[in-house]
């Protein structure tokens, strides 16, 4: 019966220890994790990957193709005529008043 006891014991503590040690790891991934971009500009598909539109860091709807740009960049982007996200607005966070406005695509210029 001792021996049953002990071993079980023995494999709490070993449960415990592992779930000490991940613990540990997610922690030490939590503070080392870069910081998030300020500005991130979403890039189109093609020769040069050409930028097509602006968004604020944390932006949900940032798509998979993106690149991080400083606070320059970013209203340079902007005022060359690249869209601002409508979800998280960086031009009104870059306090950015007057946009170009590119003209909407009809169906019959396809």
């Amino acid at each position: 019966m001792r021996v049953w006891h002990a071993m079980w014991l023995q494999r709490i503590d070993d449960k415990i220890a592992a779930l000490q040690k991940r613990e540990a790891e997610q922690q030490h991934g939590r503070q080392a994790r870069p910081a998030e971009p300020e500005w991130i500009v979403e890039l189109g598909i093609g020769d040069g990957r050409p930028p097509i539109e602006v968004h604020m860091g944390g932006c949900y709807a940032v798509g998979k193709r993106r690149r991080p740009v400083g606070r320059d960049e970013a209203r340079r982007l902007l005022a060359s005529g690249v869209r601002a996200c409508s979800h998280c607005q960086p031009d009104t966070a870059l306090d950015i008043l007057d946009l170009p406005t590119r003209p909407a695509v009809s169906a019959t210029a396809r």
